[in-house]
């Protein structure tokens, strides 16, 4: 059974002085593999550290060591967790295909392909081909190589994690601080919490250690001063509970190893924020570790210890029946001592440890007569390293940009997790806070994109209520993939709001597309001309375009104006500027309008705009402008007499002939009344009364002006058409209370 290893760095050290260049002999190198590893190929092994030292010839690094130093360190690192050959030899070249002048195919040919095309998977991630690209581009654009390279080979990310594991332990010979700021925090956003995500418990602690060293030095300085005060003062008690604990095991005759760990500065410092409590109220600064044989004996050491020490209920955990997603395992409980300490005390196996400690690289081990990745092994805990990065590659999918996918990628590796159910038992791992929304997005992006309800614990669950640890959730799916509006809210994984900004998009592209096609149609009716694919085609492959779509969602979007697409449709055609009062007269006195506002999925706010000049609603005679300013797209909506239109300069080659459908004259609008009333009790009682008689509902009222005699006030009322507005204004003009009633149009109060 492979033991616990131990990478720690000296994590006190500050010193900047160049110190003379320590590294892994050779034959130290060969003899850590050959320890796990009996049928290491020492000459490939050999072959490779020998390259390594000689295409980097003369190169040093900041601290003045050589360069080949820093690949023979992170070799050593990966022998300490137990990589296969292949991987240890990576290592060793990672760099030389990005500092030096040797190919892949030189690699290929010296070693193997295999090993060259790991090399080249790791060297990638920091090629940026974006020439112009910011240092918050380029990051961007890394993770997504990153997140490409190690989905096909999860080596890549081992290698990357324990380069990145040396460079911070040698970071403070860096001489730019904002330099040492940047990368330590892009190590805290970014690989500390990838080390997490597959297990690798020990790597991500040193890398958060040493990132919080940097981007917060003097909370650093605290914990380490506060730490050591704790060392100084708890010692002797620390010894006194680790021998009545071997008492105690040795009584009951269970055998088991016992050692203690003590809690970092970073991962203190981060309960301190959290739970918001002091230092001395943080009760696992120190804990233990109960080490047994076999799986059984884990919870007869449980019993062991409830029946020696007063247990604290809320602090048990079991994750050898439901074990994290990256397969660590461990019972955790915490007991109050005889003089009232609280301790926690983490059970396992020998097994249990290791993968602990290594997480996805302790299933690399020697079976049937050679040494690899054992796929069994990582199976029996569920924990298969490509598991983890899938959901990841899948945002990366999604994503519109690399920026928009790095920000979901960090909201989902950074946070705590809440473990609930399928209806058939399997674990769905979530962030705290997660909805159900986010679950239905975690087992399957169809059934995210058609949950329209959920079911917790056999009961109609709210979509914007969190769920809790241990519940089974059943979702409710449509039949429709569409994301409705608002339910980016009800989400907290990247996963999930990556998705639902791709439904987004599609559907707004779709909508676009649309609306272009319908603005196409109208500008060749008002030219009496027939419309044509053919047409289209030539115009298409005239702005290298790839079809009539993404003309039409160029129309639809503003990008394209009328004017410029009939030009495009028609090279010769001359235009004949047409004045705009002879425009609006041939409007009003057109009857059949040949595109309708509220129909064929068309939404306001995405390609229908209604002004707040003039808040139209059915039954007003209506006016379109291509909207080609704020790049909304789409198409901004006006009744025939608003007084913005007219005192304005507009190209008539914008102006859209629209109609009321006839489903929208028969749902609701929002109109405005503005009105004079005399101040008496019970003149409002008597205006809502005549609004309700009148199968009006007010929705909102405001008072503008007051006087001792009148007050003037604004109200906004739900109702059919514009017919129906002025039936109910006349009935109220008919109120003895009432001064004056118009219509007003302007930006309403409330709107559906």
């Amino acid at each position: 059974m492979n033991k616990p290893i131990d990478i720690s760095a000296d994590t006190k050290s500050k010193s900047t002085a160049k110190k003379p260049a320590t590294y892994l002999r050779q034959y130290e190198l060969v003899e850590r593999v050959r320890a796990y590893d009996p049928s290491v190929d020492e000459a490939l092994l050999n072959k490779a550290y020998v390259f390594s030292v000689k295409a980097h010839g003369e190169q040093t690094r900041h601290s003045g060591d050589p360069y080949y130093a820093h690949p023979i360190e992170v070799a050593g690192i990966l022998a300490d967790l137990h990589l296969d050959v292949a991987t240890v030899c990576t290592a060793l070249l990672h760099d030389v295909l990005e500092d030096t002048d040797t190919t892949f195919e030189e690699l290929a040919t010296e070693f193997t392909q295999e090993i060259a095309e790991l090399v080249d998977g790791v060297t990638k991630l920091g090629q940026v081909t974006m020439p112009d690209a910011t240092k918050e581009q380029a990051q961007a654009e890394n993770f997504q190589k990153f997140v490409l390279a190690m989905s096909k080979d999860v080596r890549v990310l081992l290698v990357k994690l324990c380069d990145r594991l040396h460079n911070m332990r040698t970071l403070h010979f860096h001489p730019k601080p904002e330099s040492r700021q940047r990368i330590a925090r892009e190590t805290m956003e970014i690989y500390a919490p990838l080390a997490r995500r597959v297990g690798m418990d020990r790597i991500c602690t040193e890398l958060e250690d040493w990132s919080f060293r940097y981007i917060n030095p003097n909370a650093f300085e605290t914990m380490e001063r506060r730490l050591n005060d704790w060392r100084a003062s708890q010692g002797e008690a620390i010894s006194e509970i680790s021998t009545s604990l071997r008492n105690y095991f040795d009584e009951y005759g269970l055998k088991a190893r016992i050692y203690g760990r003590e809690k970092r500065a970073y991962a203190i410092w981060r309960k301190l924020q959290r739970q918001n409590i002091s230092f001395d109220e943080v009760a696992d600064i120190y804990a233990f570790r109960i080490i047994v044989e076999k799986r059984k004996d884990c919870y007869d050491a449980l019993y062991v210890l409830h029946d020696a020490y007063r247990a604290v209920p809320s602090r048990f955990r079991d994750f050898i029946s439901v074990p994290k997603p990256n397969g660590y395992q461990s019972l955790h409980t915490t007991v109050r001592t005889a003089d009232n300490r609280r301790v926690e005390i983490q059970i396992r196996t020998e097994r249990m440890e290791d993968i602990a400690e290594r997480g996805v690289a302790a299933h690399w081990t020697y079976k049937d007569q050679s040494y690899g990745f054992d796929p069994e092994s990582a199976k029996a805990v569920g924990s298969d390293p490509l598991k983890r990065i899938r959901p990841l590659v899948e945002m990366m999918e999604q994503s519109g940009d690399a920026g928009e996918f790095l920000e979901h990628a960090k909201l989902e590796m950074f946070t705590d997790q809440v473990f609930t159910f399928t209806p058939k038992g399997d674990l769905i791992a979530l962030p705290r806070g997660a909805m159900p929304l986010d679950f239905a997005y975690a087992v399957h992006t169809k059934i995210g994109d058609t949950c329209i309800g959920a079911l917790v614990n056999g009961k109609k669950h709210p979509l914007r209520r969190p769920l809790s640890n241990g519940d089974v959730v059943k979702i409710i799916r449509g039949g429709e993939e569409e994301a409705a509006e608002g339910w980016e809210n009800l989400v907290v994984t990247g996963k999930a709001r990556s998705a639902l900004r791709r439904l987004t998009r599609t559907g707004e592209a779709e909508e676009f597309t649309r609306i272009g096609e319908l603005l196409a149609k109208h500008a060749f009716a008002r030219e009496k001309l027939g419309f044509s694919d053919a047409l289209m085609r030539d115009a298409v492959k005239r702005e290298n375009m790839q079809d009539a779509d993404e003309m039409f969602e160029a129309l639809g979007r503003g990008k394209l104006s009328l004017t410029q697409f009939m030009e495009i449709v028609f090279p010769a055609r001359k235009e004949t500027p047409v004045p705009f009062k002879d425009r609006q007269r041939d409007i009003i006195e057109d009857s059949t309008a040949p595109l309708y506002v509220k129909g064929d999925g068309l939404r306001p706010g995405v390609s229908l705009h209604f002004s707040s000049c003039c808040s139209p609603i059915p039954g007003d005679r209506i006016l379109g402008l291509q909207n080609t300013v704020d790049n909304k797209g789409g198409i901004h909506i006006h009744t025939i007499d608003c007084d913005v239109l007219s005192s304005t300069d507009i190209d008539p080659e914008q102006w859209l002939d629209l109609g009321w459908r006839r489903s929208a004259e028969q749902s609701s609008a929002v109109g405005r009344i503005t009105m004079t009333v005399e101040h008496v009790p019970g003149a409002l009682a008597d205006l809502t009364r005549i609004i309700g008689d009148a199968g009006g509902n007010m929705v909102n009222i405001k008072t503008v002006k007051r006087s001792p005699v009148f007050f003037d006030m604004v109200m906004d009322v739900e109702v059919r058409d514009n017919r129906h507005l002025i039936q109910i204004i006349a009935a109220l003009r008919a109120s003895a209370y009432v001064i004056a009633a118009e219509r007003a149009h302007g930006e309403i109060i409330a709107s559906t």
